[in-house]
């Protein structure tokens, strides 16, 4: 999995666990893509603070998946829904409309 993808999907799982200052620098870096330099000015601290709060904002995410697995299990989730919604999708003997009801159900606890 591409970096960027790994990080930003541990963020959406583990936002919540941080400080508003880490959150603050994680967004203005990785989603509104400020370079270090133009945060440090924006929050009038250096860009090496800035360069420092994310390294250590980084492996904080990291230790929570490896803890808590929150990602790794989201996934294990997706591919079991997938291969419900084909099982259920090849079933002849129930009719459409309970298909799609059970399907968006499905769709419904995907966390991924």
């Amino acid at each position: 999995m591409d970096n960027l993808l790994r990080i930003a999907l541990l963020y959406d799982f583990y936002s919540v666990l941080l400080t508003e200052k880490q959150r603050q620098v994680f967004e203005l870096y990785y989603f509104n893509d400020l370079s270090l330099n133009e945060i440090a000015e924006e929050l009038d601290v250096t860009a090496q603070a800035v360069s420092d709060l994310l390294r250590r904002t980084a492996k904080l995410l990291e230790n929570y998946e490896e803890k808590l697995s929150l990602v790794e299990r989201g996934f294990e989730v997706q591919k079991s829904v997938e291969a419900l919604i084909t099982i259920i999708n090849n079933q002849t003997v129930l009719d459409e409309d309970i298909k799609e009801e059970i399907v968006n159900t499905l769709l419904d606890i995907s966390v991924i």
